[in-house]
């Protein structure tokens, strides 16, 4: 198991408004992972990851992670690819190369030119913060 602190990686994120600029940990290219992921503060991700991430913190999918989980967070900033729903207590960011297949529950969506989002997306203020596989349906 591949775990490097942020000082390792010369590329630095530009961080969301409102969030610290530094990763307290992360999860580098070439590694793969599988199971449940819970942390605080900030985590990146350059690695393969199954399972499911949740955190109030921030979450940086980094351009070469490949992630298939089912994601609860404060933030999150996606450059790679993420398979599964994602529900974000403040907001999502979908950058340039970013590819999300799976619903988005979230306050706040940014998605830039370049970015892919195949799925449902409901802003409503205040996502409910447990995760579910099932599509996100309008209330009638």
């Amino acid at each position: 198991m591949s775990l490097l602190r942020d000082e390792a990686t010369p590329k630095r994120e530009e961080p969301p408004m409102g969030t610290e600029s530094e990763s307290d940990l992360l999860l580098a290219r070439g590694s793969e992972f599988e199971g449940k992921l819970t942390f605080e503060g900030t985590v990146r991700i350059d690695a393969k990851f199954n399972g499911s991430i949740s955190t109030n913190d921030v979450l940086v999918v980094g351009e070469s992670a490949r992630i298939n989980a089912e994601i609860v967070c404060g933030t999150i900033l996606v450059h790679g690819q993420v398979n599964g729903n994602i529900r974000a207590k403040v907001a999502v960011e979908l950058r340039g190369h970013a590819r999300v297949i799976g619903n988005i529950h979230t306050p706040s969506l940014t998605i830039e030119r370049g970015a892919v989002f195949e799925g449902d997306c409901r802003m409503d203020g205040s996502p409910e913060m447990g995760s579910s596989s099932k599509p996100m349906m309008p209330q009638a």
